[in-house]
């Protein structure tokens, strides 16, 4: 970069009039900056790695639940192998990868949100009918139902996130003021549209279908602790499978409430109008990749098949033939 008169810095001296001025923080703060994201992203790769691997390989896993995960676990990977390295780039010096890839990167963006977002929603759904409607669930919710919703879920996203970006992506940095930049400008109609779509319809479905799911396993809970055991046994269901169902709502609904607060504040600020250069802003987009990592933490501690088979992964015993019947339950 070369300096100009007033501090600035020029991400493309040979374009002194077109090129964007960038006034760099302190050396030190930006090698902390990159290495905590570089590290964060890394781990949520690996972490989210593990996953895909886990429920993949081991067929005991492959549960209707599980694939839930799994996609969750794939659009988390995507954050943080190329949103958190890309937005670091982005916030700590000037876009030197091109009008192209910065077009690629909103869209894909917000293709991995909406997927996020969709799948928090379908994971809902599941635990409201496993736990409201225990006797249809099997019926209802099956291996093969669950893999169409979520390929037709990342259709709707990659469908949907085209629309947003169509603009980007026909005429790449056509909203870039200079070169060295990488943003993306969406109309008021369009982010009303998205806000409702991405942000009010699906967290106000969440955020319902849980508060029934609460209201019922309080009830349940009641009961199995008073022993009214008669309408269970009339319906086949035992105790010890309701509060199996129990137990994996209550690790679920973790899992939503940490996505709900790594991701609220995110759209809190497109409600505000907050401008996306802002500190505040880079801070709240931080946080909302954040929560990519923390889901797999979230799975060791809450699930035991996960810890059980990062052992068998780390020590290679995958490899071992028959290992995918492995007892992981």
């Amino acid at each position: 970069m070369t300096e100009t008169q007033d501090g600035a810095e020029l991400c493309f001296p040979q374009l002194f009039n077109t090129s964007c001025r960038k006034l760099t923080p302190p050396w030190f703060e930006v090698m902390f900056i990159h290495i905590l994201l570089s590290s964060i992203s890394l781990l949520t790769v690996a972490l989210n790695l593990l996953i895909i691997i886990s429920v993949s390989h081991f067929r005991q896993l492959h549960t209707p639940t599980n694939i839930l995960l799994l996609s969750l676990a794939v659009s988390d990977l995507l954050v943080g192998l190329v949103l958190m390295p890309a937005e670091s780039i982005r916030n700590t010096t000037c876009w030197f990868l091109g009008d192209i890839v910065c077009s690629l990167y909103n869209y894909l963006s917000v293709i991995i949100t909406v997927a996020s977002i969709g799948t928090i929603v379908l994971i809902s759904v599941d635990r409201y009918v496993a736990i409201c409607d225990p006797l249809h669930y099997n019926i209802r919710i099956t291996v093969n139902r669950v893999k169409l919703c979520v390929y037709l879920c990342w259709l709707y996203c990659v469908s949907y996130s085209f629309l947003c970006v169509k603009d980007d992506l026909t005429q790449p940095g056509r909203y870039n003021s200079c070169y060295g930049e990488c943003v993306l400008v969406v109309d008021y109609v369009l982010k009303a549209v998205d806000l409702v779509l991405s942000f009010i319809v699906p967290f106000t479905v969440i955020i319902a279908l849980y508060l029934r799911i609460f209201a019922v396993a309080v009830c349940q809970a009641r009961a199995m602790r008073s022993h009214i055991t008669a309408v269970t046994l009339q319906h086949s269901v035992t105790p010890k499978a309701k509060k199996s169902e129990l137990k994996a709502a209550r690790n679920l609904g973790v899992l939503v409430v940490v996505f709900l607060i790594c991701f609220c504040p995110y759209y809190g600020l497109l409600i505000a109008g907050d401008d996306w250069v802002s500190a505040s802003s880079s801070f709240v987009v931080y946080l909302f990749y954040l929560n990519s990592c923390l889901n797999p933490v979230i799975y060791a501690f809450f699930y035991p098949w996960f810890r059980k088979a990062v052992k068998l992964i780390v020590t290679l015993q995958i490899l071992q033939p028959g290992s995918s019947e492995t007892n992981m339950l």
